[in-house]
């Protein structure tokens, strides 16, 4: 599930001071998205050429984009996929979001995307109540288990899996992970506008700094609701107002954001869920789910996870743009336009 609402990484400026910390960076591409990293190592080590094999990695296990992927072939119906390691770990974290969601994160409301022409194959070009009954039927993460032999077993053929929603994630944790093995215990990781920072900013002293984007902010002129300071730490974040499509036949508007409870693609009271979380992989699939809960619900389900935290815009009854921020969420607030 693919977000249009970006946290910002502040731009970050290393100190040229004498005997200052030397901070390191790399850029690259992967997943459709940019890529940025900031770090401090002692050690010299090929980046480049580690990021690119551990991406290759993750598109061969959970890229729908790729044909000949675990994942693809799985939606394909072959139950003979063996899945691998990150498959597992993406499963079991959208399984566990799946539940403490009530259901609002559900990675098998692929087959809805893809009719909302939001996937990866052409759109059904008129969605009523007839086809969503039919599609429903093809939707639920309690249809489908991981055998312990690592094949997974699907209710009916048609279930279609997208991890897109965590899957991005996923991946800059591992980036963090290779990393941390190459003897970096400070850096920042931003790809897509979804960040992991872990230690400090050594050459200022502070803790990282990212920025959360307006829901109106303009890829070519962006600008800023709020900033944080983050510390071992990931942040992640979920909106609609530029990941929509429009019917051509009917004119009728989809957003991104899909309820797998009843299959629309309608917006919520909530305009923005961006979300701090101890791993990225959590923090994306939750500012998910927020995104399709609404505000009520989302409220509830905060209050009974301890280390998730969140800052959610939405509409009230007037039509207002308001802010919820979690306490926690606020204790790492810089500043804030909606305070």
């Amino acid at each position: 599930m693919k977000k249009s609402l970006f946290v910002v990484l502040s731009v970050l400026l290393f100190s040229c001071a004498e005997q200052a910390p030397v901070g390191k960076t790399h850029s690259g591409n992967a997943f459709g998205t940019t890529y940025n990293i900031q770090y401090f190592s002692d050690t010299d080590f090929d980046i480049e050429k580690g990021l690119d094999s551990l991406i290759a990695v993750v598109n061969k296990s959970v890229s729908t984009y790729l044909p000949e992927s675990d994942i693809s072939r799985i939606n394909q119906g072959d139950s003979s996929v063996v899945t691998d390691a990150i498959f597992k770990e993406v499963y079991r974290v959208s399984e566990s979001v799946y539940q403490n969601s009530n259901g609002y994160f559900d990675p098998t409301v692929g087959i809805l995307r893809n009719a909302y022409g939001f996937g990866d194959v052409a759109p059904i070009t008129e969605i009523d109540s007839t086809v969503l009954d039919s599609l429903r039927k093809f939707v639920g993460f309690n249809k489908v288990k991981l055998m312990e032999d690592g094949t997974v077993q699907k209710m009916y053929p048609e279930i279609y899996f997208d991890f897109n929603a965590v899957a991005k994630g996923y991946a800059i944790d591992l980036m963090g992970r290779y990393l941390e093995n190459q003897g970096s215990q400070d850096y920042i990781v931003e790809l897509g506008g979804e960040v992991l920072a872990m230690g400090s900013n050594v050459a200022k002293g502070k803790p990282w700094t990212a920025g959360i984007e307006t829901i109106d902010s303009e890829v070519g002129n962006r600008s800023f609701l709020a900033t944080v300071q983050l510390s071992n730490q990931a942040m992640a974040a979920s909106g609609n107002y530029r990941k929509f499509r429009i019917n051509p036949r009917t004119g009728k508007k989809y957003v991104h954001t899909i309820n797998p409870l009843t299959g629309f693609a309608e917006e919520s009271d909530v305009t923005s869920a961006t979300v701090i979380a101890t791993t990225c992989v959590v923090a994306d699939a939750y500012a998910t789910a927020f995104m399709a809960m609404g505000l009520e619900r989302s409220k509830k389900v905060l209050a009974t996870l301890d280390t998730v935290e969140a800052y959610l815009t939405f509409t009230d009854g007037s039509g207002t743009q308001s802010v919820y921020v979690t306490e926690g969420f606020s204790e790492r607030l810089l500043t804030n336009a909606l305070e």
